[in-house]
């Protein structure tokens, strides 16, 4: 790394008006040198998950004749965050400082019988957890915060619970919280402007999922990738291709990248790859045509408005006729088409966003799920809109893999 130098901007919300201040670190004469801010950082390696048993800063504290420098009984708000996410109350844990200088720490806690017991009898996940939630807690406002692959020993309910707590704390303390992550149970809470992965040199902003990243990587067995905007273009797309038949579905891979702006360029990355086995093509919603280019693999999904509005509106053109079929799809009795019809009808009155039409449909439908309506809606539009799933289909052409006989 020598010569190197890295450039950064930061801003300043104590500074008049929010002005940015410019910082530079070089690296000369085999060291760092910093033009650096007074900002506490708190770091969170992996080491973070070794068992107390394998730690060796830990060795003094085993034995009967062990004695702490110092015991701190953990704050009933740290215990408040810590039970939301492993799901259990912690009172009565305790962190313990090993050494004089507080450098090495150790915690305790307390069964529902009052046995006490150590961090040599804690689960990874467990101390890691208490760990961060401790540090976070005692920092001051304004601190950065970096937590590496934070899925590391936890449950995927408590993976995301502890993403939760960290976006409450942004919100609360003005922390800024960076992590690194192979989890898609991380990512799910997050929005899709905070999330950034990197691959091939390229980095990217939106909201990618693990599957998504090993498509574009070429770390899975595929002959086309296709990316669309959101996980309901994922399922129109899959929709028609069944339905079009003489297509090898399990050799087509297809994700939402969370807006049109990722699928463009993530497209446009993708085959310009030359070690990519198998190329791609980016279809945009609807109301996005403008963006299409065929020589670069852009085409459209139907309609002129986004997607879930395109099925909705065709569907009520046919209620009539497809109420039925429709009623039968959601798994509902078929004596129910009459009252199937009659919530379609309203909501299409009441709705004001056609991204949650489908929850709102399955709320009034004795709380049928939402993938459930929305698949339903997609079976009977590709039934009774074959010419829209042919033309959709034939634009890709040669790139789909043709199921062989």
């Amino acid at each position: 790394m020598k010569d190197w130098s890295v450039e950064y901007e930061i801003i300043d919300k104590d500074l008049n008006k929010r002005v940015s201040v410019a910082r530079t670190a070089s690296f000369k004469q085999a060291k760092w040198n910093r033009a650096a801010v007074d900002r506490q950082v708190l770091l969170f390696g992996v080491e973070r998950t070794v068992p107390a048993t394998e730690r060796r800063d830990l060795v003094k504290a085993v034995g009967s004749k062990f004695a702490a420098a110092q015991e701190i009984a953990l704050s009933d708000e740290v215990g408040k965050y810590v039970a939301r996410i492993l799901g259990k109350p912690i009172d009565g844990f305790s962190q313990l400082f090993v050494d004089a200088g507080g450098r090495v720490t150790l915690f305790t806690g307390r069964t529902r019988h009052g046995e006490q017991y150590s961090e040599f009898h804690f689960g990874a996940g467990e101390a890691s957890v208490i760990r961060i939630i401790a540090e976070v807690e005692a920092a001051p406002p304004g601190v950065m915060i970096l937590i590496e692959e934070i899925e590391n020993g936890l449950h995927p309910v408590a993976t995301r619970r502890m993403v939760e707590y960290l976006i409450d704390v942004a919100h609360r303390k003005a922390c800024q919280v960076i992590f690194t992550t192979h989890s898609n149970d991380a990512l799910t809470p997050l929005p899709s402007n905070a999330i950034w992965a990197a691959f091939n040199g390229e980095v990217l902003q939106g909201k990618l999922d693990i599957n998504a990243l090993r498509t574009i990587t070429g770390q899975i067995d595929a002959k086309l990738a296709i990316f669309v905007e959101d996980s309901f273009a994922e399922l129109m797309v899959m929709t028609a291709l069944r339905n079009h038949g003489g297509i090898e579905l399990d050799a087509v891979k297809v994700h939402g990248m969370g807006g049109a702006g990722p699928a463009i360029k993530v497209n446009e990355q993708h085959n310009l790859d030359p070690t990519m086995a198998f190329p791609s093509v980016c279809l945009l919603d609807g109301d996005q045509a403008d963006k299409t280019d065929a020589t670069n693999g852009i085409y459209a999904l139907p309609g002129t408005a986004e997607p879930e509005a395109h099925i909705f509106d065709s569907i009520c053109e046919k209620l009539d006729t497809v109420a039925a079929k429709l009623t039968l799809s959601m798994q509902l009795p078929l004596n129910q088409q009459d009252r199937v019809a009659r919530v379609v009808r309203e909501r299409a009155l009441t709705n004001t966003d056609r991204h949650v039409i489908w929850t709102q449909i399955g709320a009034d439908l004795d709380f049928t799920s939402a993938h459930t309506v929305a698949t339903a809606f997609l079976t009977i539009w590709a039934q009774e809109y074959p010419h829209e799933v042919e033309a959709m289909v034939d634009q890709l052409g040669d790139a789909l893999p043709k199921r062989t006989r």
